[in-house]
């Protein structure tokens, strides 16, 4: 499930008070970089690892860091298709603005400026696509504040009412009236920023269904997951239960808050539920080993089962599956890092030990 990192990145230590970032009070971490575009602390993957997704082309790092070549002078994204330079002439950045103003400028190639591409791209949708479904989206919430179809068509750029209709039904699977009337929904996407890099949450109207690191290998098998389990349209933008996470995220970032409030949309088998319900008891600043959960679900030979669980769980952090370990105490088996494990098993005794 991981690869590379085995030692765990310097830890974050508070500097006297002094101004306050979206992640609470300003920190310095020796290794790390300020991402001016989240407002804190950006911890990036290990160098090597870095190197090794840049070599590869590895998009599935896309926000995790920026390539800066100095032989050329330009910085690129990690899946760039440009020649790939030697490890010394490679340096890392957290985000556009540190590269430029280290005097690098932007590959024309992969356009590292460019940003809100990755959301559809990863959801298995064209850009056309996501765009339309942004659109009919906005007719629906007009037609359920009372607009008539007509109008709804309209402003939302439609030239005709059938061909909004048409198009209506194609993503909804119903025409807009009777769409509305049986409560049509859709799937709320939206990127947080963390100090560990960025994080794609989903909402349904029950609750969060999906927050995983963006640069996981295993996120594109989570997203298929998801939408055979909520075969909705695909729409960005705020939602209630989005921002209460990202609210609370950004507390528990800050370290002033380890645990979270907000409604969980987590459907399984009934031994993937009860594994993910019994990492949730997990008190912060704690583990538990496989063979732990696996005993306290009542099937001690599962070890194996329960590291499947927790890989296949779509709700990092909030389920907390950071907080198993191995029986030898090892941090093993992270989807998102070995590195970021350690770095949250951290965090959250560093919050326990302060109460």
């Amino acid at each position: 499930m991981t690869r590379g990192a085995e030692s765990l990145p310097p830890r974050a230590r508070p500097r006297p008070a002094g101004k306050k970032s979206e992640f609470g009070p300003r920190i310095a971490v020796a290794g790390a970089v300020r991402d001016s575009t989240m407002g804190g602390m950006k911890t990036l993957p290990p160098p090597d690892e870095m190197y090794r997704a840049l070599l590869e082309r590895d998009e599935t790092y896309e926000g995790s860091f920026l390539a800066a070549i100095r032989t050329t002078g330009i910085f690129c994204r990690p899946g760039c298709g440009a020649k790939k330079p030697r490890r010394e002439n490679v340096e890392f950045f957290a985000d556009p603005n540190a590269a430029m103003r280290a005097g690098y400028r932007p590959c024309l190639r992969c356009r590292p400026l460019e940003s809100g591409r990755e959301t559809p791209a990863k959801f298995g949708m064209t850009p056309r696509a996501y765009e339309r479904t942004r659109r009919l989206d906005k007719a629906l919430e007009r037609i359920r504040g009372g607009s008539s179809v007509t109008d709804a068509a309209l402003e939302s750029g439609f030239e005709s009412e059938s061909g909004f209709r048409d198009a209506f039904v194609r993503i909804f699977g119903a025409p807009p009236t009777r769409a509305v009337a049986a409560g049509a929904s859709v799937l709320r996407v939206r990127w947080l920023p963390s100090p560990l890099g960025p994080l794609l949450a989903a909402a349904t109207e029950e609750g969060v269904c999906l927050l995983e690191f963006a640069d996981r290998r295993a996120l594109p098998t989570q997203i298929a997951t998801l939408r055979r389990r909520f075969p909705f349209p695909v729409v960005p933008g705020s939602h209630r239960h989005l921002d209460q996470l990202a609210q609370e995220m950004s507390a528990y970032f800050a370290g002033e808050r380890p645990t979270f409030e907000v409604e969980l949309v987590a459907p399984g088998t009934p031994f993937q539920a009860a594994v993910w319900d019994l990492l949730r008891r997990i008190p912060p600043g704690e583990t538990r080993s496989y063979a732990e959960i696996a005993r306290e679900v009542g099937r001690p030979s599962a070890v194996r089962a329960v590291a499947r669980a927790n890989g296949e769980n779509r709700l990092a952090i909030l389920i907390p599956c950071h907080r198993v370990i191995g029986s030898d105490g090892s941090p093993t088996g992270y989807g998102g890092g070995i590195w970021r494990k350690q770095w949250l098993l951290a965090h959250e005794r560093e919050m326990a030990a302060v109460g």
